[in-house]
């Protein structure tokens, strides 16, 4: 009789446990943070430090032949291939309740990641990112000038090389060696593949975008200027350049855990 009440206790015990465990873990938001064209997972490594401090689960993957995958560039990585990588690390870690960042190129890839799984999304974070509906892809989504540059750079079709940090807004040297240190090629097809979309843009997700203004880069601030007035939109700014990551990752944290909340 003994045996059986202490085994009932443990069963108990052990019960009460796993939903305190399963509870504390379901209450403890996802932050999926993903990069921009020549940059890496590495580039966020001061916010994922900040975000972590504040107990939020944080991820900053490397997209396909990108950062630590630069071995594996290769001709047939595409939009949809990065945009996989994120559905994918998102359905493997078993993440829900997730705030999707996507800076730059990024902006491209969230949409694409929204279209697919918004039942595990929270919020989509557009840090001064580019804004590509469906039927467009990155180089069409941006103005006719800069299409016919990167049109005119991709005649190969095979990847854009790593332009400077300072276009970026990073002006410390000791941060514009590290990054310049740092940048891998883009595979064309990232920026050349249309995207195609089975439902509106953010899929009725609640949408956030980040302009970077000091100075935001030409190419994006057409289409971002519109959101200002949009009310399906969160439009909010940071007084500093295209990285913010590199450049202000303190504000930049601090602003993230905000719209986390």
């Amino acid at each position: 009789m003994k045996n059986t009440k202490r085994i009932l206790l443990i069963l108990i015990l052990n019960f009460i446990f796993l939903a305190s465990f399963a509870q504390l873990k379901s209450n403890k938001k996802n932050f999926v943070l993903v990069h921009g064209a020549w940059h890496g997972g590495w580039c966020w490594k001061e916010v994922k430090d900040n975000l972590i401090k504040q107990n939020f689960n944080t991820y900053t993957p490397s997209l396909s032949g990108m950062a630590e995958h630069k071995h594996n560039l290769n001709d047939s990585i595409s939009l949809q291939t990065h945009i996989l990588d994120i559905i994918n690390l998102i359905i493997m870690e078993d993440l829900q309740d997730v705030v999707l960042v996507g800076h730059s190129y990024a902006g491209a890839v969230i949409t694409g990641v929204a279209d697919s799984i918004p039942e595990r999304l929270s919020k989509l974070i557009y840090l001064d990112a580019m804004l590509v509906h469906n039927g467009e892809s990155p180089i069409t989504s941006e103005p006719n000038a800069e299409q016919l540059k990167k049109i005119k750079t991709f005649r190969n079709k095979e990847h854009f090389d790593p332009i400077s940090s300072s276009y970026f807004g990073v002006s410390d040297r000791t941060q514009m060696k590290w990054v310049n240190e740092r940048l891998t090629p883009q595979p064309y097809m990232t920026f050349g593949q249309i995207l195609e979309l089975d439902h509106e843009f953010g899929n009725g997700i609640p949408l956030v975008y980040i302009a970077c203004i000091n100075p935001q880069l030409s190419v994006l601030k057409n289409r971002s200027d519109k959101l200002k007035n949009e009310k399906s939109w969160t439009y909010l700014t940071l007084n500093t350049g295209h990285d913010a990551m590199i450049t202000q990752p303190n504000e930049l944290s601090a602003m993230l855990i905000e719209l986390a909340e």
